[in-house]
């Protein structure tokens, strides 16, 4: 199983670097070509997601990717340190201070309709799609089968 782990500092500009990298590990994976856009897309909008929720929040940890190309299939996570709600929701947890929010000044703001909408939008793009949050963060599992034949590993 080849592993490519990617971090970068949580800045907008760095996404496309991320979504670059994706495609074409999965292209070496052997994702299907016509797949491709939408893995592109899905990996966009999972960086996108976390890069507003670490500036939200004031993190300064890096946003992170791992990207596995396993038997029959390649899978991303994209993975953030924001503190959230209820697992699965993408929800920040309610507003209690210190014992959630290292800096009690910069507590994030509500979950916006562009952080729902970037959920469905890669709900959309994946057909095996699993979101996890907890205290700690969350992680956004995506994956897409693979034709090892067309894969140049």
């Amino acid at each position: 199983m080849a592993t490519v782990e990617l971090r970068f500092s949580a800045l907008p500009e760095h996404v496309r670097t991320a979504r670059l990298v994706a495609a074409a590990v999965a292209r070496r994976a052997g994702v299907d070509e016509a797949v491709l856009d939408e893995v592109r897309l899905a990996v966009g909008e999972a960086c996108s997601r976390a890069v507003g929720l670490h500036r939200s929040a004031g993190i300064d940890s890096p946003v992170r990717v791992v990207l596995s190309e396993e038997e029959k299939k390649f899978s991303i996570e994209v993975g953030d340190e924001a503190p959230q709600g209820p697992a699965g929701s993408g929800v920040p947890p309610a507003r209690t201070g210190a014992a959630t929010h290292p800096d009690p000044e910069r507590l994030p703001e509500e979950p916006s309709g562009e952080d729902e909408m970037g959920l469905a939008v890669i709900s959309g793009l994946v057909d095996d799609v699993e979101v996890t949050s907890d205290d700690q963060g969350g992680v956004i599992r995506m994956s897409w089968p693979t034709n090892p034949d067309s894969g140049t590993s």
